[in-house]
């Protein structure tokens, strides 16, 4: 049981060792993080029919994906970036409460619309600053422990 133990925890600390070396290649810590979280919302949009994963969670983790993106291209501060990616996602929703579409009188491609969506939520709105409280903590957890291990 004690080998176990020994076993699962040089497992912890090599993952541990990894995620701390992740701080010097940066973008690709935010690279591997989009392009997961891009399939994964793939996924969700093309197979997920019911009415939890894919209004909320998917909404929980687009946030997320967005954060990753704009940290992987830019140099912003972990705190500008998290403010810049919810006010973004703010707008969208407000966008779908005034209904912009028909406001603009103008039929935007599928894309777009995919990306406004086309219903205001305040649970949305909920879903989007949990997705950056959890960005947020994992930034603070990962830059606590960064600076004990130097």
């Amino acid at each position: 049981m004690d080998n176990v133990i020994k076993r699962g925890s040089l497992i912890t600390a090599s993952l541990f060792e990894y995620m701390l070396k992740l701080k010097r290649n940066r973008k690709r810590y935010y690279i591997l993080g989009f392009v997961v979280l891009l399939i994964v919302e793939i996924m969700i949009a093309k197979y997920s029919k019911d009415d939890f994963i894919r209004p909320y969670l998917g909404d929980f983790l687009v946030v997320i994906l967005l954060y990753c993106f704009l940290m992987a291209i830019s140099r912003f501060s972990i705190l500008k970036a998290l403010i810049i990616v919810l006010l973004f996602s703010f707008a969208v929703e407000f966008f779908q409460m005034i209904n912009i579409v028909k406001v603009m009188q103008y039929q935007p491609p599928e894309v777009v619309m995919i990306i406004l969506g086309s219903s205001f939520s305040i649970w949305d709105l909920l879903a989007y600053t949990l997705g950056i409280l959890c960005c947020f903590s994992l930034e603070y957890y990962r830059n606590y422990y960064s600076a004990l291990s130097t």
